[in-house]
């Protein structure tokens, strides 16, 4: 039976052997997100167990994220929660550099993290995909960069994902026209691996995950490290890396062929 723990901050997670699954639980709100579901992901992160190997991150029912809870905005702000922090307070950074915690935990080299995504992924919610190493989504899923459209930059950690994948010129028009895009579009974009009706979503991402979780554990990680560090290294630097990591795997893991 796996591991079940949920609160009310609308943050789901359990743990199920090498697997983790993250739900976004506010579907009442199309899973909008606020500062507390933030502070929560970045908890789930920091709390994973190490033999998890794989995290699913999804929204219940209908949609995956329809962006951030607008309500923190305005005077009341999000009930039992309060508006968002005030620019001019001195804070501000380190504020949001807690929110942004939430995200950077799904690149960590232990484990593959993948967003099976389901109608809207609007905003944060488009970032929270690009937290992930992988994204499997329904065909009927539309992704939109909203923040500039709202006088806002995306301040979630989803502009350097976005920019690696799509290339400087796309990311661009994507941000600054605020545009949905479509399934298939963001496929072609390299946005989405798999692209599947949106009664086949949760097959999908269960074959990825068994897939995954086929390859041995060390070599794995040893690679998910290797392809990540990749962009910032020259050609001998990575060659080097290749070749201590492989000495590493072959002289402390019994996986050899």
């Amino acid at each position: 039976m796996p591991d079940l723990i949920s609160d009310a901050a609308g943050v789901r997670l359990e743990i199920a052997d090498e697997l983790a699954t993250v739900t976004l639980n506010r579907p009442q709100r199309r899973n909008a997100m606020t500062p507390l579901m933030w502070q929560r992901l970045a908890e789930v992160g920091a709390g994973l167990p190490d033999v998890v190997r794989v995290v699913v991150v999804k929204g219940e029912d209908p949609s995956f994220c329809a962006g951030i809870d607008l309500r923190m905005f305005t005077p009341d702000g999000v009930p039992g929660e309060g508006r968002g922090p005030d620019a001019s307070d001195p804070g501000f950074e380190d504020v949001v550099a807690g929110y942004q915690a939430g995200f950077r935990w799904l690149r960590n080299p232990q484990f593959v993290s993948i967003a099976a995504v389901q109608g809207h992924a609007i905003g944060a919610g488009f970032q929270l995909a690009l937290s992930c190493d992988l994204r499997v989504l329904a065909s009927n899923a539309k992704l939109c960069m909203k923040e500039p459209a709202l006088g806002l930059v995306p301040d979630l950690t989803g502009t350097k994902p976005l920019v690696e994948i799509v290339g400087l010129p796309r990311a661009i028009e994507l941000c600054l026209t605020a545009r949905e895009v479509s399934a298939g579009e963001a496929e072609q974009f390299g946005l989405a691996e798999r692209v599947v009706p949106p009664d086949e979503l949760t097959a999908a991402v269960d074959q990825l995950v068994k897939e995954l979780l086929a390859i041995p554990a060390a070599a794995a990680r040893a690679t998910k490290q290797l392809l990540i560090q990749a962009p910032e290294h020259t050609l001998d630097q990575q060659a080097w890396a290749e070749r201590t990591a492989q000495k590493w795997l072959l002289t402390n893991h019994h996986e050899k062929p």
